[in-house]
């Protein structure tokens, strides 16, 4: 009896160790989650504990290799479009916005030719345009007081002393000299030597034209020589500044024509060349910076207007090309979203071209045949950031 009953338990453990064996080895390569809510993670399906919706099916072999498997429902409610990559013409135009800025090189400072108490500013407002010439400031300086009297002595002493034994031309040419040095007028000095008297104000005026973008001073505060009276900005000519890619970069050479037309003012467009091309790329990003010069003549133009800068070139029949849509850019490149299976996306980098008439030329990354998401590829991408948690051109080179 008792060899029995060992025998019972020997066969019982071996039975138990098998079942076990056999709970242990089962395994599923698909779990179930929530699109609202991705940390419920099941192993059948069901509905969700948090929300009560339809749990969604995900396989974890997709998880690792990173795909995006999709349902029927979100394809349909996502409005998620596809189309072969094909050959095909892309036209001569690219299109880029653009903002009006200011054109530096047309920048000018006033600045003081002598030390001294500004006591009296003609201009106190920014944004005041002022014109060549105009009065700009008064000036109160015990320098300059003193050179207007060595001119007005040099004068008189040519007129009353013998210029045999001194020669009082060429010291009332040194005193002429200084007060031109020191920012007086040819009338000014034209007018003191008439009248013999001055005021101990001196009234200075603009070297330039321009608005005023900032002034430094006020009425009553000192100045030193070469202290800035006033900044002025010339805005006949602005800047249009555009941002682009820098696989676009090819798409211009000194040949491109630029077009820039403004949303405010639908009738005018201006046409000229880029002026400017920045030599390096923006920090942490691959995008360059061109400019267009701009002319302004009646100052219709503000700076921080926008702008559409479109970029003339050379036609080119593409070897391969998708609609504008369907690729999705930011800054560390351009991206498209590339069916690999049922209702299964993969996001796949690629280097483009010339882009115009709505499509745009795909240099590399892509081949002849393959399948792309021309709508819903944004949607794409946000559902595969709410599920994988990373971007999914994250890691990716070109």
């Amino acid at each position: 009896m008792k060899a029995f009953f060992l025998g019972l338990i020997t066969l019982i453990s071996i039975t138990a160790c098998k079942e076990k064996k056999k709970d242990v080895t089962v395994k599923t390569d698909t779990f179930y989650t929530c699109s609202m809510h991705p940390q419920v993670m099941e192993n059948k399906p069901g509905k969700c504990p948090i929300c009560a919706m339809e749990l969604i099916a995900f396989k974890k072999s997709q998880q690792k290799s990173g795909d995006l498997e999709l349902t029927a429902q979100q394809i349909q409610l996502g409005n998620i479009q596809v189309d072969t990559v094909q050959s095909g013409f892309v036209g001569d135009e690219m299109v880029l916005n653009a903002t009006l800025s200011v054109n530096q090189n047309r920048n000018e400072v006033v600045s003081a030719r002598v030390a001294g108490r500004i006591d009296k500013l003609y201009y106190k407002n920014l944004g005041d345009y002022v014109t060549e010439g105009a009065k700009l400031y008064e000036l109160y300086s015990e320098d300059l007081n003193n050179a207007k009297q060595e001119y007005i002595v040099a004068l008189e002493r040519k007129e009353q002393l013998d210029n045999s034994l001194i020669d009082f031309e060429r010291l009332v040419k040194a005193a002429k000299n200084k007060l031109k040095l020191w920012g007086i007028s040819e009338s000014q000095i034209s007018q003191l030597g008439k009248t013999r008297k001055f005021s101990s104000n001196t009234t200075f005026y603009s070297t330039a034209s321009g608005s005023i973008t900032s002034m430094d001073v006020t009425e009553g505060a000192y100045i030193s020589e070469g202290g800035t009276i006033v900044n002025l900005s010339n805005l006949s000519t602005l800047w249009a500044e555009a941002q682009m890619y820098s696989s676009q970069r090819s798409y211009i050479n000194g040949n491109t024509i630029a077009v820039v037309s403004f949303p405010d003012l639908a009738e005018k467009k201006v046409e000229g060349k880029i002026d400017f091309e920045n030599p390096e790329l923006g920090a942490g990003n691959r995008i360059n910076l061109i400019r267009i010069a701009v002319p302004n003549p009646y100052n219709r133009l503000k700076p921080g207007m926008s702008a559409y800068v479109t970029l003339k070139s050379k036609a080119t029949n593409a070897a391969l090309s998708l609609p504008v849509d369907a690729i999705l850019r930011d800054s560390k490149g351009a991206s498209v979203w590339v069916q690999t299976g049922k209702n299964t996306f993969r996001n796949v980098m690629v280097s483009l071209g010339a882009e115009g008439d709505e499509r745009i030329e795909i240099k590399s990354g892509l081949k002849s045949g393959d399948v792309v998401v021309t709508s819903g590829a944004y949607l794409i991408n946000s559902e595969y950031i709410f599920k994988q948690g990373e971007d999914p051109m994250a890691g990716m080179k070109m």
